[in-house]
């Protein structure tokens, strides 16, 4: 098994390609051990000292450090991901993916139309663009005027996250909808 690796705007975080499917659908952001229990593979990569957090895509991993440099980490990481997807065990327990279940959305009634419009650039547009950065971004919500998005992966706590929620997402979504004026993460 050949895993390949890709730096992303987020110097402290490395997307791992093993050259499968890792999620069929949706996407599983780990931020700790302890929420990491449905997915035996997050387990294995936390137990790797200096892995801070864990997202699952389509067909790729990415592993944010919080320490040591990758030289040190990228071996094991490496490792770890091999051995799990050689002994055939699954990436989560549950089938269900932990993206959108946990957060609930919320949009006023008269906003149907709008949301669902955003939502489709989001899906189209912005999300593809995104998972080529080792991220996803999700909606959670409309009001006001403004757009509530989930960053995942990658994307959580990159220092360029603010230019594209801003330059990016904001301005795309404004262009198309007119009734968009703000874009935040949450």
């Amino acid at each position: 098994m050949f895993i390949q690796t890709e730096s992303t705007p987020n110097p402290a975080t490395l997307k791992f390609l093993p050259g499968k499917v890792v999620m069929a659908t949706g996407t599983a952001d780990f931020r700790s051990v302890d929420g990491a229990a449905d997915s035996p593979l997050a387990q294995r990569l936390f137990a790797i000292p200096g892995v801070s957090a864990v997202f699952f895509g389509y067909d790729f991993i990415t592993v944010t450090k919080d320490g040591p440099e990758w030289a040190h980490l990228k071996p094991a990481i490496l490792g770890t991901i091999m051995e799990h997807f050689m002994t055939g065990a699954p990436v989560l327990q549950s089938a269900v993916a932990n993206d959108e279940e946990s957060d609930e959305e919320f949009f006023d009634a008269g906003d149907e139309t709008i949301v669902q419009t955003i939502k489709e650039l989001l899906e189209t547009r912005v999300r593809p663009a995104v998972a080529q950065d080792g991220g996803d971004i999700t909606f959670r919500g409309f009001r006001n005027g403004k757009v509530f998005l989930n960053m995942k992966g990658a994307c959580a706590g990159c220092p360029s996250s603010t230019a594209t929620l801003k330059h990016g997402v904001q301005n795309l979504l404004r262009h198309f909808v007119p009734e968009v004026q703000e874009v935040e993460a949450v």
